[in-house]
């Protein structure tokens, strides 16, 4: 905005838009079009590699590449660009002699960010530079805002996320990440539609009986013409699984999700997420499936089954060891499993641990757990207590969940107290939650019952009551497990990002003011 330019800034913009001036006095339209490359500087890599001057002089090839201007060395008569396209960067050599008059007097206009084609042989410089040496040059668009030199502070990189469209253009490696990112979209496909499972698109706006398949706070919004409340999907679930109902027995989206929540490094309100479901599968078949997904991501997108994350090695390779929710949370409490699930002298151990527990928010959430059920006082005990104490080493398995905790998860046959699910954690993140799917209508009916209480008493993260849903299950639910899996948060770990934030490219950010 025209108000937060300094003085320097606003005598660089008038420069460069009287440059566009002398531009068009030349015939050339400042802002272009019509103009492809032929060419990528990737194309020059892969032909010539590091193959000496004399060798590229046989066989010089006539090379057109275009890109933006990350740096000028100028020579008066000639000088070399630093030009980057999608693929990767190439020098560009401008020589008076080889352009002409016309084409040099344009490049004397030339600025660092402007967009150029240049076209001419390959050549290698004396300092072992691989070149493309212009006989023909013009600008395609002039960079009237001059780019930023660097980087650095907090309040920079609150900058970067701001104008990631010049982030990916002058920070190293942001790039890179984003290209990493999509090759783990494609790579999950890739591996799903291998094994005969539809890619599909549900709803995103719900009415709020349907805005349910997760703890979360939606979003709400308005639809003016059918005059309807409407809430943000927090999950695709519920309407993936209707899919199941129908006959469609494996199905996956990936899209986006909106909750209502806080921000942090692991957090953002609007978020990517894979949801898939398994007709005739258990949580145990989506066990070694993402044991197998997730190993075939690592190696594809790094190189290595072993990543490093914020200097830890991760190893990928499978199986992934497993650890019980219930023994961790109750041992946390001082009390044994069965002591636990059952209640018995739960308030004295919810007190003991909460009086040791540093973080407020840690033991308010105990308490207030406890107050609702043993299993959901087992498992904030284990996410306050245990969950840090997961290897940092390996990604892991949580197993033995409360039922108090899953609403749509099938009940064990061994222990209905406890439902056939697991979340996969690493580098202290949670990546992924399955489960066997409930598709037993009356026990749905009643879990969403139970919700609808809990939302009562104050706990504004439970599920609404969903009819339909149960409708669907009454006409039949094959045996089913279904998985979601947070891409952002996989894209940190393959990425090595430290922050959620590095990984969307347009993060939710608090206004300046």
């Amino acid at each position: 905005m025209a108000e937060e330019l300094g003085s320097t800034e606003r005598e660089i913009i008038a420069q460069r838009q009287k440059k566009a001036e002398a531009l068009r006095a030349l015939g050339v339209n400042p802002f272009g079009n019509g103009q492809a490359p032929r060419n990528v500087a990737a194309d020059l890599h892969a032909r010539y590699g590091d193959a000496p001057a004399d060798e590229i002089a046989k066989d010089p090839g006539d090379w057109s590449v275009a890109g933006r201007v990350l740096a000028v060395r100028s020579f008066g008569k000639a000088a070399f660009l630093r030009v980057a396209d999608r693929s990767g960067e190439i020098q560009v050599w401008v020589k008076k002699d080889k352009v002409g008059e016309r084409g040099f007097e344009i490049f004397k206009l030339l600025d660092v960010g402007d967009l150029v084609l240049a076209e001419g042989p390959a050549t290698r410089t004396k300092t072992g530079e691989l070149t493309v040496e212009a006989r023909a040059f013009t600008l395609l668009t002039k960079s009237v805002r001059p780019l930023p030199e660097k980087w650095h502070g907090l309040s920079d990189v609150e900058q970067r996320y701001r104008q990631r469209y010049v982030d990916l253009v002058v920070t190293p490696g942001v790039a890179a990440t984003f290209r990493k990112r999509a090759a783990i979209v494609s790579g999950i496909r890739r591996f799903l539609d291998a094994r005969g499972y539809l890619e599909v698109e549900t709803p995103t706006l719900h009415k709020p009986e349907e805005a349910g398949g997760a703890a979360a706070r939606p979003f709400e919004t308005h639809h003016n013409a059918l005059d309807l409340d409407l809430k943000l999907r927090i999950a695709t679930e519920l309407h993936l699984k209707r899919l199941v109902v129908g006959g469609l027995e494996r199905v996956y989206e990936i899209g986006r999700i909106f909750r209502n929540e806080g921000i942090d490094r692991r957090h953002n309100p609007e978020f990517t997420s894979i949801e898939f479901y398994q007709a005739y599968a258990t949580h145990e078949d989506l066990i070694r499936l993402t044991e197998e997904l997730l190993h075939r991501l690592a190696v594809d997108v790094t190189g290595s089954a072993k990543v490093t994350f914020q200097g830890q090695e991760i190893d990928f390779t499978p199986p992934f060891p497993r650890f019980s929710m219930l023994e961790l949370g109750a041992r946390a409490l001082g009390l044994t499993p069965e002591d636990a699930l059952a209640g018995k002298g739960l308030a004295e151990a919810v007190a003991r641990a909460a009086a040791r527990e540093n973080e407020k928010e840690g033991a308010w959430k105990l308490e207030q757990a406890a107050r609702r059920s043993p299993g959901e006082a087992i498992a904030i005990a284990f996410e306050v207590f245990a969950e840090a104490e997961l290897p940092k080493d390996r990604p892991a398995f949580v197993v033995d969940f409360p039922i108090e905790t899953s609403p749509l998860s099938r009940r064990r046959d061994a222990d209905p107290r406890l439902v056939d699910r697991f979340e996969l954690f690493a580098a202290g993140m949670e990546l992924a939650n399955a489960f066997s799917e409930l598709n037993d209508p009356d026990d749905q009916r009643a879990r969403f019952e139970a919700q609808v209480k809990a939302k009562a008493q104050g706990d504004e993260e439970a599920m609404p009551y969903d009819e339909d849903f149960v409708r669907a299950l009454e006409h039949g639910m094959p045996p089913t497990a279904g998985e979601g899996i947070g891409i952002d948060r996989l894209a940190m770990l393959l990425t090595d990002s430290p922050s959620i934030r590095d990984v969307i490219l347009f993060p939710l950010l608090k206004n300046r003011d």
